[in-house]
C-alpha cells in the first residue's frame, strides 16, 4: 500500500479517535504528499521518495524542536516532539548506534577505506544503503569516528 493511501486511512481512522496529536502529524505528512504530486513535475512517488519525504518532516521539526528548547518553550517542544513521533512510524525501523557501526565498519572494509579521504565514498554508500534507517548526521559522525580511528 502507497504512503497516501496509509496516509488517508489512518486520517480517517485519528478523527474517529479525535485524537489531535496524530491528526497533526499525519496532516503534516498529507500536505507534504500533496504538496509533490502537485509540483508540476509529473513525477509519481516512489518508495524513496516516501523515505527522503518524511526524513525532511523529521529534521524540519527536529530543527524547530531544538530551537525551542534553547529558548525555553517546552509548549512549543511538546508539540514538535509529539508530530516527530507521528511522522517516525511511516519510517522504517530505525538502527541502533551499535548497529550502524557494525554495518558501517562492513562498508569501510569490503571499500578498503583507511582515511579520511575515502570518507566520501562511504558515505555515499552507506547513505545509499542506511536510507530511511538512519539519518545522515548519526551516519556521518559514526564514519568519521572509524576512518579516524577513534
Amino acid at each position: 500500500m502507497s504512503l497516501e493511501s496509509t496516509i488517508n486511512e489512518d486520517l480517517k481512522t485519528a478523527m474517529k479517535a479525535k485524537d489531535a496529536v496524530a491528526l497533526r502529524g499525519i496532516r503534516a505528512i498529507k500536505s507534504a504528499v500533496m504538496l509533490f504530486n502537485t509540483s508540476g513535475s509529473g513525477a509519481t512517488m516512489n518508495k524513496e521518495d516516501e523515505i527522503a519525504m518524511l526524513q525532511k518532516l523529521v529534521k524540519q521539526r527536529q530543527d524547530s524542536l531544538d530551537i525551542f528548547v534553547k529558548q525555553g518553550r517546552e509548549d512549543l517542544a511538546s508539540v514538535e516532539r509529539e508530530e516527530i513521533e507521528v511522522i517516525m512510524r511511516y519510517l522504517p525501523k530505525q538502527l541502533t548506534e551499535d548497529e550502524l557501526k557494525v554495518e558501517v565498519q562492513a562498508i569501510i572494509t569490503r571499500l578498503g577505506a583507511s582515511s579520511m579521504k575515502d570518507m566520501g565514498q562511504v558515505m555515499g554508500e552507506a547513505s545509499k544503503a542506511f536510507a530511511g534507517s538512519a539519518d545522515g548526521k548519526t551516519i556521518s559522525g559514526i564514519v568519521k569516528n572509524l576512518l579516524s580511528g577513534q
